[in-house]
């Protein structure tokens, strides 16, 4: 679920960058990192742990000078919580320097990590980004564009990746697309990748396309354009996550607006309901979209009575349990008088432990709420997702282990309701596969 920006043949792009960096802060909140390089050919890179306005500061724009920069924000699906696996990742190898950020999650990790220690590789993390900094260095060739080719068809995932040497950015997509990249063009000529279209918003750059599933693009420093290159046969399947849950709503996601899909989903979960309730309210932030679909689809009037604290951070990404129980309390109040002896549908975007769903129908029943109905955007999450988001084991997820009624029970609600996958799929345009390996257990990529 990381972030990834690159910045090319544009002034202060390592800025940039960090612009970009903020407006996907919701993408990971571990660690911040730039890779930039000037004209002398050096790459330099400032990353550490935290936000991205923890990160960087003034003088930090003072090292990462240059046209050409790449960024992340590190979300852990591999690897620890450390500064050795904060990103990029940047090493010197026999062609120069260079630096890698990564969206994604490589399937193989483990075993391609054994076989290049056997081969003599050192680690000095525990990511899997770092795999692909080996491969590009074992091999001979005297083309990086060969060795990045190589790299690629030695390791099975999920990625977006941007690679940095001293004159070339590489920005390249496996061929499903799982995770989402996107190019834009910048006001002084100069060009952005980023994993999405809302950093692009803050930027003022104009959208050009996605970069394509299986697409290489390469961009050069001081030449205009950049060349693109179908390296694997396509087999689109963006991750369906995307859009429930992970996106901002303002962001487009292979051409579908963010927004527009949420409502959708809410009015699907309207037409299948027949409860009857006095409003409608959404689990911030995530479920208000939906929520607001369903509103306008069922006719029932929309009351946002669950106050947010917007200084608190996402409880699904968070690393222990108690801290999870106890950021609800610290995230979400409800509003006593707006709530007291109403009969409400909450709408939220997903329910993975149950902690969160149990710990808000907790808080509505001490408000004095009189019946709860609680209505999900998406289908029953029963398999760990492997392809770049942190979703827990079997043993944690609640619907792996229990049927709606027991998940109801356990939750408190009066009524629960979920979408069906064919659904969900409805909401979100038919046109294409997704990947909905948490929902189906169809781990495609193997």
């Amino acid at each position: 679920m990381c972030a990834i920006v690159g910045v090319i043949n544009s002034a202060d792009a390592a800025k940039t960058a960090y612009y970009a960096l903020f407006a996907m802060q919701h993408r990971g909140q571990e660690a911040s990192g730039i890779s930039s390089c000037d004209n002398d050919g050096i790459i330099r890179t400032i990353k550490n742990r935290g936000l991205v306005t923890e990160v960087f500061n003034k003088d930090s724009f003072e090292i990462l000078k240059g046209r050409m920069a790449i960024g992340h924000n590190r979300y852990a699906t591999a690897g620890s919580d450390s500064l050795l696996d904060a990103q990029p990742v940047a090493a010197n190898y026999a062609l120069g320097s260079i630096s890698i950020v990564h969206n994604g999650n490589l399937i193989d990790k483990d075993k391609t990590r054994q076989e290049l220690i056997q081969n003599g590789a050192i680690f000095a993390s525990n990511m899997d980004t770092e795999n692909i900094i080996h491969l590009i260095a074992q091999h001979k060739s005297h083309s990086l564009k060969d060795r990045i080719l190589y790299a690629l068809n030695n390791i099975t995932g999920a990625y977006c990746l941007l690679i940095q040497s001293r004159t070339k950015v590489f920005a390249i997509r496996d061929k499903y697309g799982v995770r989402p990249l996107s190019i834009g063009k910048l006001k002084d000529g100069g060009y952005i990748v980023a994993s999405e279209t809302c950093a692009f918003d803050l930027v003022d750059a104009e959208f050009i396309r996605d970069v394509k599933p299986g697409e290489m693009i390469t961009f050069e420093y001081g030449k205009d354009g950049f060349k693109s290159e179908q390296i694997f046969t396509p087999d689109p399947r963006i991750c369906a996550f995307e859009y429930i849950y992970f996106a901002r709503p303002d962001s487009i996601i292979d051409g579908k607006n963010v927004y527009d899909v949420r409502k959708n989903m809410g009015r699907v979960l309207a037409k299948k309901s027949k409860t009857k309730a006095d409003f409608v309210i959404p689990v911030p932030d995530s479920g208000v979209a939906a929520a607001l679909g369903y509103a306008q689809e069922s006719g029932l009037a929309f009351e946002a009575a669950i106050v947010r604290n917007h200084y608190v951070g996402r409880t699904f990404i968070e690393p222990t349990q108690e801290l999870r129980n106890l950021k609800v309390k610290l995230k979400l109040n409800p509003m006593h008088s707006v709530l007291q002896g109403k009969s409400v549908i909450v709408i939220d975007d997903s329910i993975v432990r149950g902690t969160t769903s149990k710990k808000i129908v907790e808080l509505l029943r001490h408000a004095g709420v009189k019946e709860i109905h609680f209505k999900v955007a998406c289908p029953e999450l029963k398999y760990p997702e492997r392809y770049g988001i942190d979703t827990p084991s079997f043993e944690e997820l609640i619907s792996a282990n229990k049927n709606i009624e027991q998940v109801r029970k356990y939750i408190g609600a009066n009524s629960l309701e979920f979408l069906s996958i064919d659904e969900l799929t409805s909401a979100i345009g038919n046109e294409r596969k997704y990947s909905l390996v948490s929902f189906d257990g169809d781990y495609f990529i193997k």
